[in-house]
């Protein structure tokens, strides 16, 4: 397994990464953000995108968690707050796009089992025809909430802090 890999191996139950952060790895995009405790309780009540204005009022309180993990020196706790900005954004676009929340239409079979990361990730009707975007995708309610998401997703990876603390995590924890 790389390095970097999210380790999807461990027990997610009970393990806490704020007690053990050796154990947590970075991974790509938003890998483990539904997993890794006590971050999950403590960020994913705030986690909302209905309107605009609720993803306005939840990005801001899950950026509040991530400046106060990082003042913290809790990169872990951060990390996840990143992740949820970024879920917050990949979600509201998603049904922005579809408001069904379905991106594929309906297959019989899973057409990723088997296949390796990343074509195994996500829906088992990947690899179906895709559904119409809906003709507002660009401007509809959850496109503005996805946008308010992904300015402070974007906030966050950027920020220097972030940055020098993930570094250092890395440097400490990737042998």
């Amino acid at each position: 397994m790389p390095k970097n890999a999210f380790n999807y191996t461990l027990d997610f139950t009970t393990t806490d990464f704020r007690q053990h952060p050796e154990l947590y790895r970075i991974g790509v995009g938003e890998q483990g953000v539904l997993m890794v405790q006590p971050y999950k309780s403590e960020i994913l009540p705030y986690w909302k995108f209905r309107t605009e204005e609720v993803a306005r009022e939840s990005a801001l309180k899950i950026y509040e968690l991530f400046e106060q993990y990082l003042k913290d020196n809790d990169f872990v706790g951060a990390d996840m707050a990143r992740k949820y900005l970024q879920m917050g954004f990949t979600r509201a676009r998603r049904y922005a796009n579809h408001k069904s929340g379905r991106k594929y239409s309906i297959g019989e079979e899973d057409k990723t089992d088997g296949l390796e990361y990343p074509y195994s990730s996500g829906s088992k009707n990947k690899g179906n025809p895709l559904l119409k975007q809906e003709e507002d995708a660009l401007t509809n309610e959850k496109a503005r909430a996805a946008e308010v998401f992904k300015t402070y997703w974007f906030k966050a990876k950027d920020h220097p802090d972030y940055q020098k603390q993930k570094a250092e995590f890395r440097k400490k924890y990737y042998k």
